[in-house]
C-alpha cells in the first residue's frame, strides 16, 4: 500500500473535512510548477516551494527534531505554522504526546499537505488523537482550533498560552497570510492578561457588589425562563432579533428604530440605552454586567416602563433598584455568586467576552431567534470616533472641558491608550482599532462558528471586520414582516409564567430555605478555612524562627501538606480563591517578609511561601460579606 493509500484511510476515519478538502483541491494553491522534491543523503524527501528550501536539503529529519525542542518547556497547545513535509510536525507530536498537548497544524495549501500524505508514513501522526488542522482559506479557523485545544489541554494546564513553532521558509513566502494568523494566536492570548488585569482592577468593587447584592440572588429570576422566546412556535417561525451595541455607526439606525421595532425583539446594551430613548423608542430587554459606578451613569434618566432588565448579580447596586418593567439575572461570572446560584436558584449562564456586546449577543442567542440583526458593533474607531453621538461617554467628555484639557484631549488618550494599529474594515479599506476591540472581534467569531445555526446580520458596518458577520442593506431588514403584536404577546406570555412560577408561595418559602443555607453554609466554610489558614501560618512561622532537624523538617511539612488538603477539600475553596487576589495584591507586606529569602534553601523558600499563602487566606476568609 502506498503512503497516499495508507495515510487516506486513516484521514477518512478520524479527518473526514479535511480528506475532502486535501481531495477536491479547492481554495488557494500551488502550481505544480512551484514545489520541487528531492531526495536527501539519508533517503528522505526534501521540499523546495518557490525555489525556496522548506527543510533541509541534507537531514530534514534532525532539523525537524531541533524545531520541536523549542515547545518542549511549554505546556500548552503547540501551533505550527507551515506544514511542508511535516518533519517538525511529527516530531512535536512526540515530544507533546507525553504531556497530552494538543498540537494545531495550520497550512495555507491543500495541495501541499496532499504531496506529504504521498511522499512520507503520517499514520502514527494522524492517529492521534490530539491533532488539528487549519488549512487555507482567511486562516480564521485559528481561533476555533485554539478553542478546541484548550478543551484538550489537561486541567491544570488550560490556562497556558500556546507555543508558536513557524517553518521561516514558508511563513515567509506567504508572510501576509501567517502574519494574520499570528496576530490572531497573540489576540487569543492577551485574554488570560486581560482577565488577570480586570481582576485586579475591579476585584475588590465586584467582592462589594456581590455581598450587597446577594439577596438578588433569590428575589430574582433567571433568565433560563426567557429561553426559546423567539423560537419557531408551531406555524409561526422564529422572531428575529435585533442587536443594537454602541458604535459610531449606530447614529445611523435612528430613523429607523420604530420600523426595526416593529419586526424584531429589541436587546440593548447599557450604553446604547441612551439612545433608544433620545428616539423615542424602548428595547425590550438591557443588558447590564459591568460592575462599576460609571458605567451605571449610562443609565441616569432612561426610565422605560417596557423593557426588562437583564443583570449579573455584581453590577453597581442602584442598578437593580431602576423602575424597569421586570428584572432577571444571568449566571453569575464568578465563584461567590455561583456559589449562592448552585444551592438557591441557578438562573442560565451567558458567554463573557470582555464586553457587553458579547454577553448581550449570548442572550439573544438563547432567546432562539434562529436571525439576530446588530447594529452598533463597530469594534473600532471609524472616522476617529469612539461611540454614538450623545453617548455617556461624550457628555463626560464635554461636561468636564476645560481650556486646557478639551473633550479632545479625553477622545485623544481613549484612541491611544488601546494600544491602536489599522486593520480590515467591513468595508474593505483600513480601519483603526486596537488590541482591546480585537479581542471582542476574535470572540464573536468564535461564537459564530460555534452556532452556525444562527445567522447573523451587520447594518450599517463602518468598522472592524468580523468573519461570520454578514453585512446587509437596510432594505433587507426593513422587507421583514412586521410582528410586533406577537412580539408583545410572546413576552408577555413569558413574563406572566416567570411570575406565576417563581413568585408562588410555596416556591419563594422553599428558595428563602435555600438561600439561608446557602449563606450559612458559606458562612462556615470561610470560618473554617481562616482557621486552618491562621495555624498553617502559624506552623510556617514558628518553624522559620527555628534550627530543624531533618525529622522535624518531615514532621512540618507533612502538617502543612494535611492543612493544605483540609482548604482544597473545602467546599467553598473557588470563593476563598477567587477573594484572595483582592486581598494579596493590596498587602503592602506579608508576615513573610520579616524573614530572610535565602533562596539557596528550598526549605525555608517552601516556608515562606506558605506563610505568605496562608497569612493572605487567613485575612482573605475573615472578610465579612453580610
Amino acid at each position: 500500500m502506498s503512503f497516499w493509500e495508507s495515510n487516506k484511510k486513516i484521514l477518512s476515519e478520524q479527518y473526514g473535512g479535511l480528506l475532502e478538502e486535501i481531495v477536491s483541491q479547492k481554495g488557494e494553491l500551488l502550481s505544480p510548477q512551484d514545489i520541487k522534491i528531492e531526495m536527501t543523503p539519508n533517503g528522505e524527501p526534501s521540499l523546495c516551494v518557490k525555489g525556496i528550501y522548506v527543510h533541509s536539503p541534507r537531514d530534514p529529519l534532525r532539523e525537524g527534531q531541533r524545531l520541536a525542542q523549542a515547545a518542549d518547556s511549554g505546556s500548552g497547545p503547540v501551533v505550527i505554522l507551515g506544514f511542508g513535509l511535516g518533519y517538525a510536525a511529527q516530531a512535536v507530536a512526540k515530544i507533546a504526546s507525553a504531556s497530552g498537548r494538543p498540537v494545531i497544524v495550520v497550512e495555507k495549501y491543500a495541495n501541499l499537505l496532499r504531496k506529504a500524505m504521498e511522499l512520507r508514513d503520517f499514520g502514527d501522526f494522524l492517529s492521534n488523537n490530539r491533532i488539528i488542522f487549519v488549512v487555507g482559506g482567511t486562516g480564521d479557523g485559528i481561533t476555533g482550533a485554539l478553542g478546541i485545544a484548550n478543551e484538550l489541554v489537561q486541567a491544570e494546564n488550560a490556562e497556558k498560552k500556546p507555543s508558536v513553532i513557524r517553518n521561516k521558509a514558508l511563513v515567509d513566502l506567504d508572510e501576509k497570510w501567517y502574519g494574520a494568523v499570528e496576530e490572531k494566536i497573540r489576540t487569543w492570548t492577551m485574554r488570560d492578561d486581560v482577565n488577570a488585569a480586570t481582576l485586579k482592577r475591579f476585584g475588590r468593587r465586584w467582592v462589594r457588589n456581590l455581598s450587597r447584592n446577594m439577596s438578588a440572588i433569590r428575589d430574582y429570576p433567571g433568565i433560563s425562563r426567557l429561553a426559546d422566546l423567539a423560537a419557531a412556535s408551531g406555524e409561526s417561525p422564529a422572531l428575529p432579533v435585533f442587536l443594537s451595541a454602541a458604535g459610531p455607526s449606530l447614529d445611523k439606525t435612528g430613523p429607523l428604530l420604530r420600523d426595526i421595532r416593529r419586526r424584531c425583539v429589541v436587546v440593548a446594551v447599557d450604553t446604547s440605552l441612551r439612545f433608544f430613548v433620545k428616539n423615542g423608542v424602548e428595547p425590550d430587554f438591557v443588558l447590564v454586567v459591568d460592575p462599576q459606578f460609571w458605567n451605571s451613569r449610562h443609565l441616569d434618566f432612561c426610565f422605560c416602563e417596557r423593557a426588562a432588565l437583564i443583570a449579573e448579580s455584581a453590577v453597581y447596586p442602584p442598578v437593580l433598584r431602576l423602575p424597569f418593567k421586570k428584572t432577571f439575572l444571568c449566571g453569575s461570572l464568578f465563584p461567590l455568586g455561583m456559589f449562592i446560584e448552585k444551592q438557591v436558584d441557578p438562573k442560565g449562564r451567558l458567554g463573557a467576552g470582555g464586553s457587553v456586546a458579547t454577553t448581550a449577543w449570548d442572550f439573544a442567542r438563547v432567546l432562539g431567534g434562529s436571525e439576530i440583526w446588530i447594529a452598533g458593533l463597530d469594534l473600532a474607531y471609524p472616522g476617529l470616533k469612539t461611540h454614538f453621538r450623545g453617548a455617556r461617554f461624550e457628555e463626560r467628555a464635554n461636561s468636564l472641558s476645560s481650556r486646557f484639557s478639551p473633550a479632545e484631549t479625553w477622545t485623544a488618550r481613549a484612541l491611544r491608550d488601546g494600544l491602536p494599529f489599522k486593520a480590515r474594515s467591513a468595508c474593505g479599506e483600513q480601519v483603526l482599532t486596537d488590541r482591546r476591540l480585537s479581542l471582542y472581534a476574535a470572540w464573536f467569531e468564535n461564537q459564530f462558528r460555534k452556532y452556525p445555526q444562527v445567522k447573523n446580520f451587520g447594518v450599517f458596518r463602518d468598522g472592524l471586520e468580523i468573519a461570520g458577520l454578514q453585512s446587509v442593506e437596510t432594505e433587507t431588514l426593513l422587507s421583514l414582516p412586521e410582528r410586533r403584536d406577537e412580539i408583545d404577546r410572546r413576552i408577555e406570555d413569558a413574563f406572566l409564567k416567570t411570575e406565576k412560577e417563581f413568585n408562588d408561595g410555596e416556591q419563594a418559602r422553599e428558595r428563602a430555605m435555600r438561600y439561608e443555607n446557602a449563606v450559612s453554609g458559606l458562612k462556615r466554610g470561610l470560618a473554617s478555612i481562616k482557621k486552618t489558614a491562621e495555624e498553617g501560618a502559624s506552623i510556617a512561622g514558628q518553624a522559620l524562627k527555628r534550627d530543624l532537624n531533618a525529622a522535624q523538617k518531615d514532621k512540618v511539612i507533612k502538617e502543612l501538606d494535611a492543612l493544605t488538603r483540609r482548604v482544597t477539600e473545602s467546599e467553598v475553596k473557588e470563593v476563598a480563591g477567587f477573594l484572595f487576589p483582592q486581598i494579596e495584591g493590596d498587602k503592602e507586606k506579608s508576615p513573610a517578609d520579616s524573614f530572610p529569602k535565602e533562596s539557596n534553601n528550598p526549605f525555608r523558600a517552601y516556608l515562606n511561601s506558605t506563610l505568605k499563602l496562608f497569612s493572605g487566606l487567613a485575612e482573605t476568609a475573615g472578610i465579612d460579606l453580610f
